[in-house]
């Protein structure tokens, strides 16, 4: 009879590690296979979970295989240490004995602690995939798509770095004006931060000091407009009212859960600038993307 194969524990690992990532494969492949090629939010969406859970599982097979070496350093390490421990003791068998004994050591009860927590960890991830494909992101998403279908529009994606109130501006400019009105994101701001500071009386009695509850006062004005201009700051309500003005133009801002805000209804000219609020785009919070022309299904994939 033959010997039976016994293996390691870096063959059992590496093992285990290819069957993860088969079963990751399978669970990546029915997330593609659930949403429809033509719904691009969606699949965009997934593409990030997707990034995520590869991320998360490589770095997990990472750890394991630290985890594996510091064993295998520690048991050389209490290897030694106990054959030091059964000379000094020489001949003392009951003392012998309890040096045999194995004893868990400040590392192993760190690795047993990091172990527990990253259990935990990937039980909070699995619950917060699944939530989030039933979540409020996830519904958000496909109310918005229902309510710009009947336009025949979609949403077209505008990068979350600060400036996406205006990018979406400037991406509905670039669509839709004619060429003397097209604007890029610095010369916006600008116009924007401009205009209020020419009509303070026209935003004053809407901005008030979070601390005191009272009125900006000139300086505290100021500095509003002035990041309005030169940094990041996230653009809302009153910078929307103040381009109107600027671009002459009418705005409609489209959300899931509350009805179309319209601005600049007094401006009844073409084109209509169309933004869309998200309340839960990408963990992230509050987000404006822009819009464009709903594509063909057929050739959406192509596109």
């Amino acid at each position: 009879m033959e010997d039976e194969i016994v293996e390691t524990p870096e063959e059992q690992l590496a093992k285990q590690h290819r069957k993860e990532k088969k079963d990751m494969q399978a669970k990546i492949q029915s997330m593609k296979n659930a949403i429809p090629k033509n719904d691009k939010k969606r699949r965009k969406q997934m593409t990030e979970e997707i990034s995520k859970i590869e991320a998360d599982l490589s770095q997990k097979h990472e750890e394991e295989l630290r985890q594996l070496k510091s064993t295998n350093d520690t048991e050389v390490e209490e290897v030694l240490n106990g054959v030091e421990t059964m000379k000094m003791e020489g001949g003392e068998e009951e003392k012998g004995e309890e040096a045999r004994q194995p004893r868990l050591t400040k590392a192993q009860k760190r690795r047993d602690k990091k172990a527990a927590e990253e259990k935990e960890r990937e039980g909070r991830i699995a619950e917060a995939e699944v939530q989030n494909l039933q979540g409020v992101r996830h519904q958000e998403g496909l109310k918005l798509a229902q309510k710009l279908a009947q336009q025949q529009l979609q949403i077209k994606e505008i990068s979350s770095d600060g400036h996406c109130m205006y990018r979406a501006i400037e991406d509905q400019l670039a669509q839709r004006s004619k060429p003397g009105l097209i604007m890029g994101m610095k010369e916006l701001r600008s116009r924007t931060a401009e205009y209020m500071r020419g009509h303070a009386d026209d935003f004053l009695p809407f901005l008030t000091n979070p601390n005191t509850g009272d009125m900006y006062t000139a300086d505290e004005f100021e500095k509003y407009c002035s990041d309005a201009e030169h940094t990041a700051a996230w653009g809302g309500q009153l910078e929307l009212r103040a381009l109107t003005q600027v671009l002459q133009l009418p705005m409609e801002v489209i959300q899931a859960d509350s009805p179309t805000i319209k601005i600049g209804e007094e401006f009844d000219s073409e084109p209509i600038i169309t933004l869309v609020y998200m309340r839960h785009a990408y963990g992230l919070g509050e987000h404006y993307n822009s819009v464009e022309r709903l594509k063909d299904p057929a050739n959406a994939e192509d596109s």
